[in-house]
């Protein structure tokens, strides 16, 4: 019988569960190979990521501040971001956001972050609405992609942020690290833990799925895809890099004690940030995670 996913969304978010255009490859050479996986006996998911093409499209200049539009080329499809950047960043962002935001609706954040001395990147997730072709997260299409040796969505979505670290990695040798809020959390969690690259992770008003894949009514096909999607199976392997997680005691999405669960699976070193807000990054988060890691890199 076929498993039904569909409790595992509510709201159209996951509960449980011109100037220039310059082409930039930088040390690690970008490769015509396409991504592969792998999912083991207890649901966790190997993710092979190669580097790709770059295509940078500079929009405008503020002071010192550049911000682009970029196209990564990956044999999945062209993935949209946007970048602000200056010239010498002490440290660098890839940034998922949550279901239905778009890369120009946190322009004005990347922005703040380009202020401050890092370099911010914006991934359109794919289905998000964006540039970035692709549909809203549907576990039960992803599943049919699972079953049949394709790539589910989810898993490019994970990669996408990969290829983001390798861009930024390669351009400006700084850290970088994985953010994300709501389902672009999960994804940024992934991430993280599969991409050694990265160097810490900021969740924002997200959290795991309960491990929904244990449920014994599934069959061993859907409880190996639901455990390889739920981001309880990786934060805590993000040591020893850095965790920060964030989350509004009035979030009405995903509730306050879910966040707080998910953080309790970090190992450290690890801080959980209670903010002012509902659902979704704001400017009190963003003061934060800036001062944290200048705080780090200086």
């Amino acid at each position: 019988m076929r498993p039904q996913f569909r409790n595992l969304t509510i709201a159209g978010t996951v509960l449980l569960l011109v100037m220039a255009s310059l082409l930039f490859g930088g040390c690690t050479a970008p490769s015509k190979e396409g991504r592969s996986y792998s999912v083991n006996s207890s649901g966790l998911l190997t993710l092979h990521v190669p580097p790709v093409q770059v295509t940078e499209n500079v929009l405008r200049t503020e002071g010192n501040i550049t911000v682009s539009r970029l196209v990564f080329h990956t044999t999945e499809g062209e993935v949209y971001a946007l970048l602000a950047s200056p010239p010498n960043p002490r440290a660098a962002f890839v940034h998922a956001p949550g279901a239905g935001n778009t890369k120009e609706m946190h322009e004005a954040r990347a922005l703040s972050y380009a202020r401050g001395g890092f370099a911010y990147l914006v991934l359109d997730i794919r289905g998000n609405g964006g540039e970035t072709p692709g549909y809203p997260l549907n576990f039960e299409r992803d599943f049919d992609l699972f079953q049949k040796g394709s790539i589910p969505e989810y898993y490019n979505n994970v990669g996408d942020m990969i290829n983001g670290r390798q861009y930024l990695s390669d351009r400006f040798r700084v850290p970088v690290i994985a953010s994300g809020e709501s389902n672009g959390g999960r994804y940024a969690a992934l991430a993280a833990a599969l991409d050694p690259g990265f160097s810490g992770y900021v969740g924002i008003s997200t959290s795991g799925f309960g491990r929904a894949g244990d449920n014994p009514s599934y069959t061993e096909s859907a409880h190996k895809f639901l455990l390889s999607v739920d981001p309880e199976l990786y934060v805590g392997s993000i040591t020893p890099r850095e965790v920060l997680i964030f989350h509004a005691p009035n979030d009405t999405i995903i509730p306050f004690k879910d966040g707080e669960a998910f953080f309790n699976l970090a190992n450290g070193p690890k801080t959980f940030y209670s903010f002012n807000g509902t659902h979704g990054v704001t400017g009190e988060v963003d003061e934060d995670v800036m001062s944290r890691y200048t705080q780090i890199y200086g």
